[in-house]
């Protein structure tokens, strides 16, 4: 294996996920289609140019269990150079962030916010 190519998430409204992504995780547009036989738009997003999340739409996908802790993927990690940046980016668009904890094994700092599907999203202070 070379490298984690991208992650796909699905929407349960898409418009609503399309603004968070782009917005809030400031992620950039590579190419938006809508594919007619699957009822379905499929965005790709980059992180400085590197293609990183395939973000979906399906027609009633059904919710996933996030708490308590349930099998499966469990969160999306951004490596971020200041929290603390990034904390009030996210509050300034009413995104609040879970208080800041300390990696016991490496000392770094970290918290989650929660995509409008409640998606834990992790953000790691290198």
């Amino acid at each position: 294996m070379n490298k984690v190519h991208h992650i796909a998430i699905i929407g349960s409204d898409y418009e609503v996920s399309k603004q968070f992504y782009i917005d809030v995780l400031s992620l950039e547009v590579i190419r938006e289609v809508y594919r007619e036989e699957r009822k379905s738009y499929k965005l790709d997003l980059a992180l400085h140019g590197e293609y990183v999340i395939e973000l979906f739409s399906f027609p009633n996908p059904p919710k996933r269990p996030s708490r308590p802790e349930s099998c499966g993927l469990r969160h999306l990690a951004f490596e971020v150079d200041d929290l603390d940046k990034i904390i009030a980016h996210c509050k300034s668009y009413n995104v609040i962030a879970e208080p800041i904890r300390i990696d016991e094994f490496t000392q770094k700092r970290f918290t989650f916010i929660a995509d409008p599907d409640d998606l834990p999203i992790e953000f790691y202070e290198k």
